[in-house]
């Protein structure tokens, strides 16, 4: 078993001693891949996994998914696991000063709002039979984490839905490149909460999403590869400051983007 950060990449080229050598335990949130024998199928409980013709499946656990799973292969090979998801502690963060437009939308920002998620629902839809994701994913940015996945916010006192990205806080303008290879889906330049927003799909219905945008520098159906800047940071949407809220999801499972990039590099010391 080889460690992918906080992920596991399982090879279940030989099942039977593969499945007592996978780690049982993963938390949740994580995005977890790995590889069977072509033509083998892979489900969870009663799911089908998606399987790619070299034998890549993916699959991942929401920010509130408990208890046990049971990982299933058939073909050419036969294995069950059981997978038990940890929980995790979240913590409570209070937010002062955003627009109270956006806090309580008033009917015609309600509509506007109802047609922006169909906007970016169907855009999650939009996946490949691709595994873009299989070769990791980077920061999109670098610089000071200032919110977590799965932490619960309060705006101006009213309680809103928890936090499903990771928040980097660096000045407006700065470029963002994709981490990971894709197909961009979503290229929206002010949606009502989330701003300036992109989603590029990694294939297998794993995408990323980055919101509150100052520019966005792509377009939909474009190819995008490690490095290419896709757009620039800004505070756009709801927010209160620059900041890049990078989200990522499987089917309708958001995932924590912060378990699959490498740690945040050390900012530099002041002089």
């Amino acid at each position: 078993m080889k460690a992918y950060w906080a992920i596991a990449l399982w090879s279940l080229s030989q099942a039977s001693l593969a499945c007592l050598e996978i780690e049982p335990k993963l938390s949740q949130g994580a995005l977890v891949w790995g590889k069977v024998a072509p033509g083998n199928t892979v489900t969870m409980d009663d799911e089908a996994l998606d399987v790619a013709a070299d034998g890549t499946f993916v699959f991942g656990f929401g920010r509130d998914e408990t208890g046990e799973r049971t990982l299933h292969v058939e073909g050419s090979e036969v294995c069950a696991l059981t997978l038990k998801i940890e929980p995790r502690d979240y913590r409570i963060q209070r937010i002062e000063g955003v627009p109270q437009r956006t806090v309580t939308p008033d009917p015609e920002d309600l509509e506007r709002i109802r047609r922006e998620a169909a906007l970016v629902a169907s855009a999650r839809k939009n996946s490949r039979a691709a595994v873009d994701f299989a070769g990791g994913f980077d920061w999109p940015v670098t610089g000071r984490i200032s919110g977590v996945y799965g932490s619960q916010r309060v705006y101006n006192g009213t309680p809103g839905r928890p936090h499903f990205g990771v928040d980097v806080a660096v000045p407006t303008g700065t470029p963002i490149t994709t981490p990971a290879p894709g197909v961009v889906t979503l290229a929206e330049p002010d949606l009502f909460y989330s701003g300036g927003t992109i989603i590029i799909d990694h294939g297998m219905d794993v995408s990323s999403s980055f919101l509150h945008l100052s520019d966005v520098t792509v377009e939909v159906g474009q190819r995008v590869e490690p490095g290419d800047i896709i757009g620039k940071v800004g505070s756009t949407g709801r927010a209160t400051g620059p900041h890049l809220d990078w989200r990522m999801n499987w089917r309708n499972r958001r995932v924590d983007p912060q378990l699959l990039a490498p740690p945040m590099p050390a900012a530099p010391a002041a002089q």
